[in-house]
């Protein structure tokens, strides 16, 4: 199962809360988890809302007294004595750790010093806590989010007025992808902020995924616009894997054709995925040759020093690209001419595609004085024999 989070209007613990119950998660598992930490003085209840025409859940935590200040190491301790999974207690305690880490940065203290003014209050425990709580009582493996509405204006604090979004929560989303407005209010709290970058896995559009139920979670404010978090739970769509790559490019229009199988040749040696070379038309409708290069970023240095040694280019280009590929294994089969090779192709499981390797076919063909056809042929049957025999 997974979850996409709309976060049309920001995201704070309130907020994420509500839509993990109003997506599914029951008040009393909700409470009964929430009675294992070792926290008294608070109640904690869900209410339907309407905002700018759209029926949510909105749920309030209310702490009795006066609110106590805590330090990182008081509020790990209190997950800690709890026997919550570790499902629960590792996300919850790595969130206040990004806090308190944040916290530390903008003010210029170590995390020891670290007080959490705002974050620190039973609220903030109970926001954090129960968000992982939901999460794992509802089955979710993987969280996706869309880019963050920041917002705008002056915030009150304990440090006087802050300007939005909080420096706290600035640090908490350095590289998530974010944008200002659309109004002067504070969108993306710190606790919001640690709970998303904490069980988020991927910024961006909504995966693909059939929509089991869909979520709304209310935030304590109105706006001019609908202020709620939107929750979409689901089963992952059909989708191969995802690798962040590079791409090392050069055109060349004045080197001797027949060194070009040598350069190749050095490049997959020192570990290139792919190379290939595209004919092109250059300035002054010179021929010339394109050569594109595949590899892993590490690489990029050693790939490019053999273009610059073992060809005329003067300079390359790399761009950042991602390969989705099908999880790949090997099998052998045994055929009437001999053993082949069979390069397989699984997407979630699934087998589709089944490639017999062509030098084994090659090598069998020549050997056995047949059209190589004839020893794809064989592979193939070979293999789909063994498929219906498992």
């Amino acid at each position: 199962m997974i979850a996409y989070l709309d976060c049309f209007s920001g995201i704070s613990g309130d907020m994420m809360l509500g839509a993990l119950v109003d997506v599914g998660l029951a008040m009393a598992d909700l409470r009964e988890d929430l009675s294992r930490l070792p926290l008294s003085g608070y109640e904690i209840r869900a209410e339907e809302v309407s905002k700018g025409g759209i029926v949510g859940t909105q749920v309030v935590v209310k702490a009795e007294g006066n609110r106590e200040r805590r330090g990182l190491f008081d509020i790990i301790e209190i997950i800690g004595k709890s026997d919550l999974p570790a499902e629960v207690t590792g996300p919850a305690r790595r969130a206040f750790e990004r806090l308190a880490k944040a916290e530390a940065r903008v003010h210029g203290h170590s995390v020891e010093e670290v007080h959490f003014h705002e974050v620190g209050a039973v609220d903030a425990i109970i926001d954090i806590v129960g968000a992982f709580c939901g999460l794992h009582r509802l089955g979710i493996e993987a969280v996706h989010a869309s880019p963050l509405p920041l917002g705008g204006g002056w915030v009150d604090s304990t440090h006087g007025k802050l300007p939005v979004p909080a420096p706290a929560t600035v640090e908490l989303l350095r590289g998530v992808p974010s944008y200002g407005g659309p109004i002067e209010e504070e969108l993306v709290t710190p606790t919001g902020a640690a709970i998303l970058t904490t069980a988020c896995r991927e910024f961006g559009a909504m995966p693909p995924m059939t929509i089991k139920s869909i979520g709304w979670g209310a935030g304590s404010k109105d706006m001019p616009h609908p202020n709620l978090l939107r929750m979409f739970l689901g089963e992952a769509a059909a989708r191969p894997r995802e690798q962040q790559l590079a791409l090392i490019e050069t055109n060349i229009d004045n080197m001797n054709p027949e060194l070009f199988g040598h350069v190749m040749d050095e490049l997959f040696a020192a570990g290139a995925l792919d190379v290939f070379y595209t004919p092109i038309v250059m300035k002054k409708s010179r021929p010339a040759t394109l050569v594109s290069v595949l590899a892993e970023p590490p690489l990029v240095d050693a790939l490019s020093e053999i273009l610059f040694r073992e060809t005329t280019t003067l300079g390359v280009r790399v761009t950042d690209v991602a390969r989705r590929c099908l999880e790949r294994e090997w099998r052998e089969v045994e055929t009437e001419y001999g053993p082949v090779r069979m390069k397989i192709g699984r997407l979630n499981g699934e087998v589709v595609n089944v490639a017999p390797e062509y030098e084994d076919c090659a090598g069998l063909a020549k050997e056995k004085g047949v059209p190589i056809a004839d020893v794809y042929e064989a592979a193939r049957e070979a293999f789909q024999a063994s498929q219906e025999q498992e």
